[in-house]
């Protein structure tokens, strides 16, 4: 019963997608554990360049499930846009699976994020503002609304008027803003519910039978470990557990059945929205990064910062994830700088620390220390197996395996599906 974790080791933004996709087609089910729509994915089949937001990557895979499970919160206007938006293009949806329990992304859940974040003004997190936190905080508080709500709808219109009765409240008294109409919400939410049912079911059921029967399920998580609410650089976070033991909560699979851990590195580091970053640059180098790595956020649109590899965040998303193996992506970027410096410990308050400050206040004010490694000046986009590359990527390849604490066994050297070096099999 091969069940495997692929999530992001750093902020975010690393390549799952890629690997998600790569992965498809040796697998039976691939799902989605939490996160939303403020997620985005580029998956990059022959000339055809696909962006998912909500969708597991698994969908471009025609003899793969793909499953949207209970952690997940689902806005159901992206979710069918993005559904017709394959189907255009001559995908086949009918196979995807969603959890009854997931979690609805209503209208007002994205007006309150929304002015949420303009009244915080400078002290904003950065939000897609597209409803995930106050979705989440709606299911803390036990006033969320599910998707098995849709087909009754008496107690739908109960559910949201509780979640109403506090939000018109906090939306007159204190935004300014007109109330929110119960009555309203329910109706549109309900246009839905038939164009959802056929993707509806115990999915927490038929992945567990799916292992019981051999069958290989690949857990794909959304943002990255640094964004994780409890194991991130909180308060600059997302809502949910992006690390591997969210993908036992998301989907309902217990611990013992994981198999493998899979972290996706991206051979420099980017950001996108607030927060610390130590490596972050701001001068010419920083700028190529964001040029050539094409940096702009699939579901945002917005910059990524950029800075070079951070082995000190890539440690730790070892140690947090139990990560068993590596899948560095974007090598291929580096191509071109003479030497590459790589952050390997912080200076804090006059101090070398080689690990992640356990304070966010020695963590806003870490400094990177930097090891340079040579560079290389050779096209690494053919190359099919380790031994292709130049003798100074490999040699960076097997540093940043040195200092991240787990194997490295599949390198990204392009964007395209087939430009991808796999060392060690991960089924």
């Amino acid at each position: 019963m091969p069940a495997l974790v692929l999530l992001g080791a750093q902020w975010g933004d690393e390549g799952k997608g890629k690997a998600t996709d790569l992965l498809g087609g040796s697998v039976d089910y691939v799902v989605r554990y939490q996160g939303g729509n403020n997620a985005g994915h580029t998956v990059v089949v022959g000339d055809q360049k696909y962006a998912l937001h909500l969708l597991p990557s698994g969908i471009l895979s025609p003899g793969c499930t793909p499953v949207i499970g209970n952690g997940v919160v689902v806005d159901p206007s992206v979710l069918f846009s993005e559904l017709n938006g394959l189907n255009e293009r001559g995908v086949d949806t009918s196979k995807l699976l969603i959890s009854g329990n997931a979690h609805i992304i209503t209208p007002y859940n994205v007006t309150v994020d929304k002015v949420t974040e303009r009244f915080l003004g400078k002290r904003k997190i950065g939000t897609t503002g597209r409803g995930i936190g106050p979705t989440y905080a709606d299911k803390i508080n036990r006033v969320g609304i599910r998707v098995q709500d849709l087909y009754d709808e008496s107690i739908l219109m109960q559910k949201v008027e509780a979640a109403l009765d506090g939000k018109n409240q906090l939306l007159t008294k204190v935004f300014n803003r007109r109330a929110i109409e119960s009555e309203q919400v329910v109706e549109e939410l309900l246009t839905y519910a038939e164009k959802l049912r056929p993707y509806v079911a115990d999915t927490v059921l038929v992945l567990n039978k799916a292992l019981e029967e051999d069958k290989v399920v690949l857990f794909e998580g959304g943002q990255g470990t640094l964004l994780d609410i409890d194991h991130g650089t909180y308060p600059f976070v997302t809502s949910s557990n992006p690390t591997a033991g969210g993908a036992c909560t998301g989907s309902g699979v217990g611990p013992t059945k994981i198999s493998r851990v899979i972290g996706i590195l991206k051979a420099y580091t980017t950001r996108v929205g607030a927060g610390p970053f130590p490596t972050e640059l701001f001068d010419e180098d920083g700028e190529a990064l964001r040029r050539i790595g094409h940096e702009r956020g699939v579901t945002t649109g917005r910059d990524r910062r950029c800075g070079w590899f951070d082995a000190v965040i890539a440690r730790y998303a070892t140690r947090v994830n139990g990560l068993t193996d590596f899948f560095l992506t974007k090598l291929d970027v580096l191509t071109g700088w003479e030497e590459i410096p790589v952050c390997v410990a912080y200076e804090i308050d006059g101090k070398r620390v080689e690990e992640l400050p356990y304070s966010q206040t020695d963590f806003h004010h870490a400094k990177p220390i930097y090891e340079t490694l040579p560079g290389w000046s050779e096209d690494i986009t053919k190359a099919k197996t380790f031994a292709d590359l130049p003798k100074n990527a490999q040699d960076y390849v097997k540093a940043l395996e040195d200092m991240s604490g787990a194997p490295i066994s599949a390198i990204g050297v392009g964007p395209g599906r087939d430009e991808t070096i796999e060392i060690n099999s991960f089924i």
